[in-house]
């Protein structure tokens, strides 16, 4: 069985060859724990879990190591503490964001069906292994310390811009370049910059004085380096011991490819003297809400815990949602809508429903794993999941779900709020009310057949109609609520 995944960086599919297949390691860029995870920060971690459970599969669980960061600290987190904690000295209020946000992070992504990486590493416990790196590139003369800041020297990388594929000037003009008077040009990008009074401060590297804070992107390739080769290199064979502080895929979504990763890619190669940091870049495409760009300015800014508890007035199971955002393959962009997830809600319960006492096989699908093993093709895979239940090969169904990161059980379908399962929410207000009239006019008609089969229409369809008189004029009036 050949993976084949698409490099970003050669902008082709090709077959997967792990440095070393004894040690197989992915990175994957995480959360920044100021905020509750948005719905678009769900899907690198769904994807890149599927291809998780997928290398652990072809290379046994334990030759696999994926690590996705924590970054806690930044300037987001700062602001954020601030404005909720403002009669907390700055540094206890950061501790309380940064672990109050991790701590909802990591209840959200389970719910989703995610396993655990390998290693969350946090950006601020590995801050020395930032400044030894920032102190590299200096010593290399691709960095240079600037009125407390140390910078990354963007022409002393002959080829930045290769993994985007932007000219300097293309890079220049779509980024917010910061012009300041120490910057040598105005792409170079910051390593290191002072801390002010109160905000989270470390030693500064290269003899610069004072309390300082890394930059975003050094944290990545530090945290990369330091558990994708510092701590498996004993463990790593003849074969991977030839590629020094190059890992084999680094993940992520569409957005981090510039300036995040094409900055992560600068700074490792040149403190490495290494033609690669990773071997694939994977990455996932951006996420729309019902059509539109989500942001906060149009109202539909939707997090992870809004879908498990409230969107549309349901709590959404995790399970659907991861199947919903696997149902679109994972470079294409997505268009996250409520008549989408209730689809994949109902095409669940159909299967969950078929799988009861059933025990799964002892292997998946050669056909589902291929469709996956082809650039992780979770559309395909899934065609091959109804395949599975038209046939009734319900065995092999529920070990491919497994595989995938559903449990097959109709209990994890229970709606948060209680809502019946296995009902498919379609009418509107105005459908609802118009139904209900037609019902009270059957009545009235004594054409119990017409009201019978409307009052079970709308069962179907999750409503259910209570009769009763009204106290003043002792007329039958009708009310409706949502199935529990």
């Amino acid at each position: 069985m050949v993976l084949k995944l698409y490099n970003t960086r050669t902008r082709k599919k090709e077959t997967f060859r792990p440095l070393d297949p004894s040690n197989v390691r992915m990175y994957v860029c995480g959360p920044t724990v100021y905020d509750y995870a948005h719905i678009g920060n769900a899907r690198p971690i769904i994807v890149f879990d599927v291809l998780f459970r997928l290398l652990r599969h072809l290379y046994v669980e334990d030759h696999v190591t994926y690590a996705r960061n924590i970054t806690d600290v930044d300037d987001k987190i700062n602001a954020r503490a601030a404005e909720q904690y403002p009669d907390m000295p700055l540094n206890e209020a950061i501790r309380k964001v940064t672990e109050e946000t991790a701590a909802q992070f990591q209840a959200d992504v389970k719910a989703l069906g995610c396993l655990e990486p390998t290693v969350q590493p946090r950006a601020t416990e590995h801050i020395e292994d930032m400044k030894r790196m920032i102190e590299a590139l200096v010593a290399k003369g691709c960095a240079y310390a600037a009125e407390g800041h140390v910078l990354f020297h963007v022409a002393a990388m002959k080829d930045y811009g290769k993994l985007s594929r932007r000219s300097l000037d293309e890079m220049q003009a779509g980024a917010r370049v910061e012009v300041a008077p120490y910057k040598k040009d105005p792409m170079d990008f910051v390593l290191w910059k002072p801390s002010k009074a109160g905000e989270p401060g470390w030693p500064s590297p290269c003899g610069i004085e004072g309390l300082g804070r890394p930059g975003w992107h050094i944290e990545c390739s530090a945290m990369a380096d330091r558990w994708l080769w510092e701590e498996v290199k004993e463990k790593l064979t003849p074969e991977g011991l030839k590629h020094p502080h190059v890992f084999d895929i680094h993940g992520g979504g569409i957005d981090l490819v510039f300036p995040h990763h094409e900055n992560e890619l600068a700074q490792s190669r040149c403190a490495h003297g290494t033609d690669l940091m990773a071997n694939i870049w994977m990455h996932n495409g951006f996420l729309q809400v019902e059509g539109e760009k989500m942001s906060k300015s149009l109202g539909n800014f939707i997090t992870i815990r809004d879908v498990l508890e409230n969107w549309h007035e349901f709590g959404w199971p995790g399970e659907t949602i991861r199947l919903n955002m696997l149902r679109t393959h994972y470079r294409q962009p997505v268009d996250w809508t409520f008549e989408g997830l209730d689809s994949s809600h109902k095409i669940q319960w159909d299967w969950y429903k078929a799988l009861k006492d059933v025990e799964p096989a002892n292997e998946c699908p050669e056909s589902f794993l291929n469709a996956l093993c082809d650039d992780l093709n979770t559309p395909g895979a899934i065609a091959e999941l109804h395949t599975l239940y038209n046939d009734g090969r319900y065995a092999e169904l529920r070990k491919a779900l497994d595989f995938m990161g559903f449990s097959g059980k109709e209990g994890k379908l229970l709606r948060i709020k209680g809502y019946a399962p296995q009902i498919l929410i379609t009418p509107s207000a105005a459908k609802i009310e118009e139904a209900i009239d037609a019902r009270l006019a059957a009545r009235k008609a004594k054409n119990w057949a017409k009201a019978d089969r409307i009052r079970d229409e709308l069962a179907a369809q999750g409503i259910l109609l209570k009769d009763y008189k009204d106290p003043e004029t002792g007329e039958i009036k009708t009310k409706h609520e949502i199935a529990r």
